[in-house]
């Protein structure tokens, strides 16, 4: 067998001239006295996103910013030429797509019952425009979902399944409820009747019947009774069947909702369940794994479902304590919240020790904290690019997947059983016969919308001249097109080239902004391959070789 190694020599290229388009349907801007902008959407009108099919010879740069520009379009023609442009730009990021990462699944959010509550409350029109701004061929691109398996804190009422009769190991009562068949069930099929790419369901259940636990002093959420281990196993594959049954198939499930809240007793109202690592990884071994392996259905099992510092106590420990769990572990699924108090290094060193095993955030919401006076920031930029920063940092560390919290929330963050009210990308506002999308809204779909499912992460090298503020990562994607998403925190403008090989093109990112750029891998169509033999000294396995030679095909490109 021969060896193929590709290296890369380009043409370069630089920027011709610039046009500008709009989209389809831009945003009806509504601003707010110190923040941003919010896009107003009704039953008459409601803005769209729209990717531009590119042609050869051009990229496009979409930009949003906190002076209120929402996905405007630029449209650049290039033209090669030998001689790079003239450095006068303070980073430049030079791209290496032959060197790849993970693969993304996608972006998406919560269908609450409080998401879902409120999207009834909308009229018909408005229901399907925001399904499809999230969800439709004209929307930010979503693919994935999360949705709670029984109540949980964004619900109007405490409830899990079969609460009665008590110690029923059988669930002999168990079944769906209504606000599954009048809330989440009808907008999940809206939503996997909206978007071409296959819908992704993640499940967790907060809540489950209270005579499935012990509490105690320290445990405000309680812990499994061991006698009951099986039946909790039982009762989250119930409900992947039901929901299966009726049109929603689940594609993961997690082993619980923040199993260690419960021994921080911050959860209040019960709506959790606390776990020590070693029965955790007891119950996946001996109960949950065999129970979900052997469904007709293939359902993956997500560990961990808490914040990025429980990574070492909630995964490595169940590991150590019961190391046959870890077969039974697809993914690790990680919430945004405590991110400032712990290095994302963290998520690389789970990725390098278990390459086999994806990291994705399943929440994230802003405004949930006792310190967080307004839970609801109208036109909050800061809120956005808080999202934005996080998402950048999470995809360069390995992350395959982002899912925000509630999908749309009231005015007031809510409606929440237990008050714990917080802010969203859509906030709805029924009586008035409309919704808003904050500049989250538009942080996400500077991802989601760019980034499809099967796209994967390239090598960026930065050469930066001084300090930049400027947070970046970029794609390919499957349909061979290269995506750099850029986020400029600093109140000035940053100049920024983006180089390829010999390629280059050099953008000028607004204060405050995010910006995405998209064009073709021109590389295989604009160079041509030679073929050259040649005889190396040494040993390598898996390769032709004899006693004193090894032969090895390069691929040299050149324009």
């Amino acid at each position: 067998m021969a060896l193929s190694r590709r290296t890369s020599v380009l043409c370069g290229l630089f920027i011709y001239c610039i046009t500008v388009t709009t989209a389809a349907k831009p945003c009806a801007s509504r601003p707010y006295p110190g923040q941003s902008v919010v896009c107003v959407c009704n039953a008459t009108y409601c803005d769209d996103v729209t990717r531009i099919s590119m042609q050869r010879g051009t990229y496009v740069v979409y930009t949003s910013s906190a002076a209120g520009q929402r996905l405007s379009q630029r449209i650049g023609k290039l033209k090669t030429n030998s001689t790079f442009l003239k450095r006068n730009h303070t980073t430049t990021l030079r791209l290496n797509p032959a060197r790849t990462y993970q693969k993304i699944e996608g972006f998406g959010g919560a269908v609450t019952d409080s998401a879902a509550i409120n999207w009834k409350n909308l009229s018909k029109p408005l229901q399907r425009h925001l399904i499809n701004s999230y969800y439709g061929e004209k929307g930010i691109g979503y693919s994935l979902a999360r949705v709670p398996i029984a109540g949980c804190d964004f619900s109007v009422r405490p409830y899990a399944y079969n609460e009665l009769p008590i110690n029923d190991t059988k669930l002999s009562n168990f079944s769906l409820s209504i606000e599954d068949f009048k809330y989440k069930i009808p907008m999940l099929k809206a939503i996997m009747n909206a978007t071409k790419t296959p819908l992704k369901v993640v499940a967790a259940a907060w809540r489950v019947p209270d005579w499935m636990k012990e509490k105690n002093n320290y445990n405000k959420c309680g812990q499994l009774k061991k006698e009951f281990k099986q039946t909790y196993a039982d009762y989250l594959r119930k409900f992947i069947e039901q929901y299966n049954a009726h049109g929603v198939p689940v594609w993961a499930v997690s082993t619980s909702n923040e199993p260690i809240m419960g021994f921080l007793n911050l959860q209040t109202g019960g709506d959790c369940i606390g776990w020590y690592p070693k029965d955790m990884g007891e119950w996946i071994a001996d109960n949950l794994g065999p129970t979900i392996r052997n469904m007709t259905q293939k359902v993956l099992i997500l560990g961990v479902d808490d914040q990025r510092f429980a990574l070492p106590i909630w995964f490595y420990a169940v590991v150590k304590y019961k190391p046959e769990a870890l077969k039974y572990i697809d993914g690790l699924a990680i919430h945004f919240y405590g991110d400032v108090i712990t290095p994302p290094s963290i998520l690389e060193d789970v990725s390098r020790s278990n390459p086999d095993k994806f990291l994705i955030y399943t929440e994230a919401c802003n405004g949930p904290t006792a310190s967080d006076k307004e839970k609801v920031i109208l036109g909050s930029w800061d809120r956005a690019e808080t999202y934005m920063k996080n998402i950048i940092t999470d995809i360069n560390h390995n992350v395959v997947g982002w899912i925000d919290w509630n999908l749309c929330l009231n005015e007031m963050g809510g409606p929440n059983w237990i008050k714990n009210y917080v802010d969203s990308p859509i906030i709805v506002f029924a009586s008035r016969g409309e919704f808003v999308k904050q500049p989250m809204f538009y942080a996400m779909a500077h991802v989601a919308k760019f980034v499809p499912r099967g796209s994967k992460r390239i090598e960026v090298m930065e050469d930066a001249s001084k300090q930049s503020q400027v947070k970046q990562f970029a794609v390919l994607t499957p349909s061979d097109t290269i995506v750099v998403v850029l986020c400029n925190g600093a109140n000035s403008t940053a100049s920024v080239g983006i180089r390829l090989g010999d390629q280059q093109l050099v953008l000028e990112l607004q204060p405050r902004s995010f910006t995405t750029v998209e064009f073709h891998n021109e590389v295989n169509d604009s160079c041509r391959a030679r073929t050259m033999i040649q005889n190396v000294p040494g040993r390598i396995s898996d390769v032709d070789y004899d006693a004193n030679s090894i032969s090895i095909t390069y691929k040299l490109w050149n324009c």
